[in-house]
């Protein structure tokens, strides 16, 4: 399996199936791929906001792949012209072999750049079971307790949470989310996009490697790691 960081909160999954999570590329400052080269089965969208909806539309559109979020998303998607498949934190459904998901993240989902802004539904994270791994993306959040019930149900391969602070947990509060997932693997995600989220991630991965099991990859927008 081949994990591809897009940039802020922005994945791409490419193994029996491609998935790609919060696909903001353009206006991303630090993003190296172009929404154009993007082919994706799933298109899974935590929230609303323009940095994480991104080129959802588009994406979705060439790739005549299916959205998946929280159902006010979903039905917004699928009133522009998208595929799209509308859930609800607890919720699961398994899309040709890949089970998603929907778990809870504490942060807003309003949508468009004038006030009032369209409310897309509930924030949430994902759980992802794709060729025999969990992967967890938080989505943006804050540290919430019910992490450890989501790490105690769920043998956690690979979890991209924030670190950016401001929107999101800082790098102390990930490291606590940390230590409640138990993941194998972390990826930080939600930084240095802007000046107002710059962090240390090689900080934040030598306190997760020195005070719990977990390691950590730290991954420039655009590289990639075979998972």
């Amino acid at each position: 399996m081949k994990i591809t960081f897009l940039g802020h909160a922005g994945f791409l999954i490419e193994g029996s199936k491609k998935i790609v999570i919060d696909p903001f590329l353009t206006g991303n400052p630090t993003a190296k791929n172009k929404p154009e080269d993007i082919i994706a089965d799933l298109i899974l969208v935590s929230h609303g906001h323009g940095d994480h909806f991104g080129d959802t539309l588009s994406i979705a559109k060439q790739s005549r792949g299916t959205v998946v979020s929280v159902h006010e998303l979903a039905v917004f998607c699928s009133n522009k012209g998208a595929n799209a498949h509308g859930m609800h934190i607890g919720g699961s459904h398994v899309f040709d072999g890949v089970k998603i998901k929907l778990t809870p993240a504490w942060h807003g989902s309003g949508y468009g750049e004038e006030c009032p802004l369209e409310y897309l539904g509930t924030p949430c994270g994902f759980l992802l079971n794709l060729d025999g791994k969990t992967i967890y993306h938080s989505g943006d959040t804050g540290l919430f307790g019910d992490m450890e019930l989501i790490g105690r149900l769920n043998s956690i391969d690979l979890a991209m949470i924030p670190i950016g602070d401001n929107y999101t947990m800082d790098p102390g509060d990930a490291l606590e989310a940390v230590k409640m997932l138990k993941p194998g693997l972390v990826i930080p995600m939600h930084y240095n996009t802007f000046p107002l989220i710059e962090q240390d991630p090689l900080k934040f991965k030598s306190e997760v490697e020195s005070n719990t099991t977990s390691k950590v990859a730290v991954i420039a927008p655009g590289d990639s790691l075979e998972f």
